[in-house]
């Protein structure tokens, strides 16, 4: 997409993944439905790219009760067999139990601390060196009962959701997110 703005060189050209960037990537946000999406959306990843992922957003949230924990955590065998056989979602088992794992987890996050968002991002957000707080976070969201969170997903989960700035510095989201994460 030329529109004569400077991105990030990741996002390429692809629409889908344009419109990721511009709008969503690098965004701070502290809804717990929204980290716990993407949070399981990284975890999806492993071992993929983004974008193939991305693609399969709308399954994924279909899939998954639109990333309400509560429901999810609710899932039994037969649903995650449905999940296996569906074809809008990566269709690895180890990562849908992984979902449904993390479900409770985050269930658990929000009774002894409120809320998964005060829960993760003082982990996020611990050090100024990003891969150190990525891999306490994974550490600890371990050690907490979470799985597929390991350092390289938890620092992409803290890119996506705005506990880092990894724009480029003349991407033109950097300076907007920037003001944002103030």
């Amino acid at each position: 997409m030329d529109d004569g703005r400077t991105r990030c060189w990741w996002c390429g050209d692809d629409e889908l993944y344009v419109q990721y960037h511009d709008l969503e990537w690098g965004v701070p946000t502290h809804d717990d439905v929204a980290l716990f999406e993407l949070l399981s959306l990284e975890g999806a990843q492993a071992g993929l790219s983004w974008i193939t992922v991305l693609r399969r957003r709308e399954g994924y949230r279909r899939a998954f009760k639109k990333f309400n924990p509560k429901a999810v955590a609710r899932f039994d065998d037969a649903q995650v067999d449905a999940i296996v056989a569906d074809k809008g979602v990566i269709r690895h088992r180890q990562k849908i139990v992984s979902v449904i794992t993390n479900a409770h987890a985050v269930l658990d996050a929000q009774r002894e601390h409120g809320s998964f968002s005060e829960y993760v991002w003082p982990l996020g957000t611990a050090d100024e060196d990003e891969q150190v707080s990525a891999a306490n976070m994974s550490k600890q969201l371990r050690k907490d009962g979470f799985k597929f969170v390991g350092p390289t997903i938890c620092l992409s989960f803290m890119q996506a959701s705005g506990m880092v700035n990894d724009h480029a510095h003349d991407c033109f989201r950097f300076k907007e997110v920037e003001v944002l994460r103030k």
